[in-house]
C-alpha cells in the first residue's frame, strides 16, 4: 500500500493536536493488535458476505456456507505485516474415510502453479542461462515450436509465455484419471495420444494482446527441463520450494514420497468424489503443484520481502519487480501473476481450478498483507465470500467486492406483467413466476432460483452472477427480457 504523504507540522501548533493525530495514526495502522488471533479468526468465520448483499442481510458463517455449497474441506492462511497471522483448516480431506483437513493437508493448487513456475524461469534469467526476450526455439532442444503464418513472422519469447501474450491456444487442462496412461510433455504440446488436449499452436501474432494459455506455460516447462537437464519436479524442489521453506509441497505428478492421507480428495460441485480421488496433471508448470496455504503464504511473504529489498532467497528486488510488472499493461498479466490496482493499492495474485479443487491467493505489493484459500471442491463461490470477510476484518483495501443493494418495492401490477416464458435461445426458455412479492426464474432443465428487485424493472440473483431486465413497449406491455450472465441475451416474451 502506498504510504501517506508526510505532513510537516508548524512548530507553533499546540502539542495536543499533534499527539492526537499521532495516536489516530497508531490506531489505524495497528488495529489488528487490539484483538487476539482467535478473535480475528472468529470475526473472519462469521463475516462472510456475497458480492451482492441485500441491505439488512446479516453476515454469514463460514461452516454454514461450506454446507450450503456442499464443500467437504477448506483451509485458509492470512498474512499480516509480513507474517502468517493465522492458518486454519475446516471439514474433511476425505469424507468417506473420515480424514479431516489439517494445516498440513495438500490441495491441488492448479493454475497457482504458474506463479512458482515463473519464479523458476526468472531464476534462470537471473543466472544468465536464459534470455527472457529471445526466441524460445533458441533454448528448446528436444522439440521446436512450429511457427506458421498466424504468428506473422514474429517470434515468441519466454516473457510472452509467462504473461500469456504469446498468441497461443489451449486455455487449460482436464488432467488424467489415476488409472490412465500419461503423455509426455512433447505429446501434450503436439496433441498426440494419449494427450487429451489440442496441440499447442499459434492463434494470433505474439506480443499483440493477452490471451490466457496453459499451453504456453507447458512450453516453458519443456524449456526449463531442456536448459537444466533435470526433471521438472527435481529442479523446482531444489531451486524454488526448498529455499522458500515450502517443505510440504511437491510438483511430482503423480505425487510420490508423501503419506497418502495428506492428499485431499477432490469433489465435484454436487459433493461427489472425483473418480480415483483426483486427477494427475503432467502439465506440471501449468497445474501440477500440490501444496497448502501455509506453504503458499511463505511464497507470498518472500515475494513481498524481496520486493521491499529485505530478502533474496530466490530472486533479488530487481527481478521481483520485473516479475510483478504487467508485461503489456493489459488485464494486469505480469510474469506468472496478475496485478490488481485499487486506486493505488496493488496486489499480486492468481486463482486455481483443477478437477475437484479451487484456490486463490492475494499478496499486497506494500505492507506485507495477504491471504490464501484452498478447497477440495469444484464450487469456488465461497472463495470470494471469504475474501470479502478477510478484507473487512484486516482492512485490505479493494478486495471486498460486496455491493449493498436496497430492494425496490415493485407493484403487484408490474410483477404480474413480468410473469411468463421468455425465449433465451432456440432450446432454452426462462420461465418467470412469483409467490407474493417473491419473483423466481427457472431455465429449461434447471432448478428455480429467486430474483431480487434492484429497480422497478431490473432484477439480480445471489446464487449466480447474473441479472435480468424487463423491457416494455410504448403501450406498457413487456416485449422482452434482457438476461446478462457474461454475454447478454435478448429474450422475446412468448
Amino acid at each position: 500500500m502506498k504510504s501517506n504523504k508526510t505532513t510537516t507540522f508548524n512548530i507553533r501548533l499546540s502539542l495536543f493536536p499533534v499527539l492526537a493525530l499521532v495516536f489516530l495514526f497508531i490506531i489505524i495502522q495497528h488495529s489488528t493488535a487490539q484483538t487476539t488471533a482467535q478473535q480475528r479468526i472468529d470475526q473472519v468465520e462469521n463475516s462472510l458476505s456475497e458480492n451482492l448483499q441485500i441491505t439488512g442481510t446479516k453476515a454469514m458463517n463460514l461452516q454454514e456456507r461450506m454446507k450450503y455449497y456442499k464443500i467437504n474441506g477448506l483451509s485458509i492462511a492470512v498474512i499480516h505485516n509480513y507474517k502468517i497471522d493465522f492458518v486454519k483448516a475446516y471439514g474433511f480431506a476425505d469424507s468417506a474415510q473420515n480424514i479431516p483437513v489439517t494445516n498440513n493437508t495438500l490441495f491441488q493448487a492448479a493454475s497457482i502453479s504458474k506463479s512458482l513456475n515463473a519464479l523458476a524461469i526468472i531464476k534462470l534469467f537471473h543466472d544468465r542461462k536464459l534470455d527472457l526476450y529471445a526466441d524460445i526455439n533458441t533454448y528448446l532442444k528436444s522439440w521446436k515450436f512450429p511457427y506458421d503464418s498466424l504468428s506473422k513472422g514474429k517470434k515468441i519469447s519466454t516473457a510472452n509465455l509467462l504473461s500469456h501474450t504469446a498468441g497461443l491456444n489451449v486455455h487449460g487442462f482436464g488432467g488424467y484419471e489415476t488409472s490412465s496412461p500419461l503423455p509426455t510433455t512433447i505429446q501434450i504440446l503436439n496433441g498426440e495420444t494419449p494427450a487429451n488436449s489440442r496441440a499447442v499452436r499459434s492463434v494470433f501474432a505474439p506480443g499483440t494482446h493477452q490471451q490466457y494459455s496453459g499451453g504456453g506455460i507447458t512450453i516453458s516447462q519443456l524449456l526449463l527441463t531442456d536448459i537444466t537437464g533435470q526433471p521438472y519436479e527435481k529442479y523446482l524442489n531444489g531451486e524454488i520450494l526448498k529455499p522458500l521453506a515450502m517443505t510440504g509441497s511437491t510438483f511430482s505428478q503423480p505425487p510420490t514420497g508423501i503419506k497418502k492421507e495428506l492428499f485431499a480428495t477432490g469433489y465435484n460441485i454436487g459433493g461427489k468424489e472425483i473418480k480415483g480421488k483426483y486427477h494427475i496433471y503432467p502439465e506440471q508448470a501449468a497445474a501440477g503443484l500440490w501444496t497448502n496455504p501455509t506453504d503458499l503464504a511463505r511464497y507470498i511473504i518472500e515475494t513481498q520481502l524481496s520486493l521491499a529489498g529485505s530478502s533474496s532467497k530466490v530472486l533479488d528486488k530487481k527481478n521481483t519487480e520485473l516479475r510483478l510488472t504487467p508485461y503489456m499493461n493489459t488485464d494486469g498479466a505480469a510474469l506468472g501473476v496478475f496485478i490488481e490496482d485499487y486506486n493505488g493499492t496493488k496486489y499480486f495474485g492468481h486463482g486455481g481450478a483443477n478437477e475437484g479443487f479451487r484456490s486463490g491467493y492475494y499478496g499486497s505489493m506494500e505492507g506485507g498483507n495477504g491471504l490464501v484459500i484452498m478447497l477440495n471442491s469444484d464450487n469456488g463461490e465461497i472463495i470470494q465470500e471469504i475474501i470479502n470477510s478477510v478484507s473487512t476484518v484486516y482492512g485490505l483495501k479493494g478486495l471486498n467486492k460486496t455491493r449493498k443493494i436496497t430492494l425496490a418495492d415493485v407493484s403487484d401490477k408490474d410483477l404480474d406483467s413480468y410473469l411468463g416464458r421468455y425465449q433465451l435461445t432456440p432450446k432454452l426458455i426462462l420461465t418467470i413466476t412469483r409467490e407474493g412479492k417473491k419473483v423466481f426464474a427457472q431455465a429449461t432443465g434447471q432448478s428455480r432460483i429467486e430474483a431480487f428487485a434492484e429497480t422497478n424493472s431490473k432484477f439480480f440473483f445471489t446464487v449466480i452472477q447474473a441479472n435480468m431486465e424487463f423491457i416494455k413497449d410504448s403501450t406498457g406491455a413487456v416485449k422482452e427480457l434482457i438476461f446478462t450472465q457474461g454475454p447478454t441475451l435478448h429474450a422475446k416474451k412468448l
